[in-house]
């Protein structure tokens, strides 16, 4: 799957969260790009990030304008077969 036709990645992460690097290796490893927005070092992504998610936890993924949740909801969604339709520009 070619990122052209994935609507965009975007990941909410900190510094110290093994969850966010967790995430960005399997992103990486569907051949995926992302971009990130770290919240430990920018205040006002913090609080978009909340706003958005309505969580304060990192990761925060969402692909394209779908809150997909964390990594544990982003493998879940894997496992059920649901984020390639996502992927792809489908609904979950």
């Amino acid at each position: 799957m070619s990122d052209s036709q994935c609507p965009p990645i975007t990941l909410y992460t900190s510094a110290i969260c093994g969850y966010c690097v967790a995430a960005k290796n399997f992103l990486k490893s569907k051949g995926l790009e992302w971009q990130e927005v770290r919240i430990d070092t920018d205040p006002d992504a913090r609080e978009r990030m909340m706003a958005l998610a309505r969580r304060t936890s990192v990761p925060q993924i969402f692909i394209g304008d779908i809150h997909v949740g964390g990594y544990s909801d982003l493998m879940a969604m894997h496992r059920e077969g649901k984020l390639e339709a996502l992927l792809s520009g489908g609904g979950a």
